[in-house]
């Protein structure tokens, strides 16, 4: 009887096991969620703007095995919001984002490596004005447990990374505006509930 109930709960312990080590999926949330872009104007000022996130982005994450973890995020122009409406529409006409041609961009993971316990370098292609190239972003996981609203389970990263804008056929310019973009980066996801 006593070997029935230590093989039962050696059992019982290797699915909670695995059921730990298992991939969980989550959907970004919009509302907790700011990818910003800041540049150089003319050497006097560096203005930032934020895009927003689409409804369907989602992070996979794997925290026995990150390498398993991915994120894929649209970003729709119509989100462009530089705190200045003159600016956000100049940027959305075909000297640069030519929002009407490419309403979105995009970024797909292709792979993540653990740095520590809270760090991560997350490699991807970024599609922008048509244009897809590969960058990094370098990841800090801020939090991880149950939403204290909600109760799912839910997870939060800060990122940033450096790009060239003329990469992606957006040069004017350059180099009075500067060609370097800097990316900031927070993100709040949770599992959604089950309907």
């Amino acid at each position: 009887m006593r070997t029935l109930r230590y093989v039962m709960l050696a059992g019982l312990l290797g699915a909670a096991m695995s059921a730990q080590a298992a991939p969980v999926t989550y959907q970004l949330d919009p509302s907790h969620t700011m990818v910003l872009f800041s540049w150089s104007h003319f050497g006097f000022s560096n203005p930032v703007a934020d895009i927003g996130i689409d409804e369907g982005s989602k992070l996979v994450f794997d925290q026995q095995d990150p390498s398993k973890s991915s994120v894929d995020v649209t970003m729709p122009l119509s989100k462009l919001d530089t705190h200045v409406a003159a600016l956000d529409e100049h940027l959305k006409q075909p000297d640069f984002f030519n929002a009407d041609k490419y309403p979105t961009i995009s970024f797909k993971s292709t792979g993540v490596q653990k740095v520590d316990s809270t760090h991560y370098t997350i490699v991807g292609n970024l599609t922008v004005h048509g244009v897809t190239k590969p960058v990094t972003l370098n990841a800090t996981l801020n939090s991880m447990g149950p939403n204290p609203f909600t109760g799912q389970p839910a997870i939060g990263f800060n990122a940033t990374g450096t790009l060239k804008r003329s990469d992606f056929g957006l040069g004017s310019f350059v180099p009075k505006v500067s060609d370097d973009i800097q990316l900031t980066i927070t993100t709040e996801a949770s599992v959604p509930k089950a309907k």
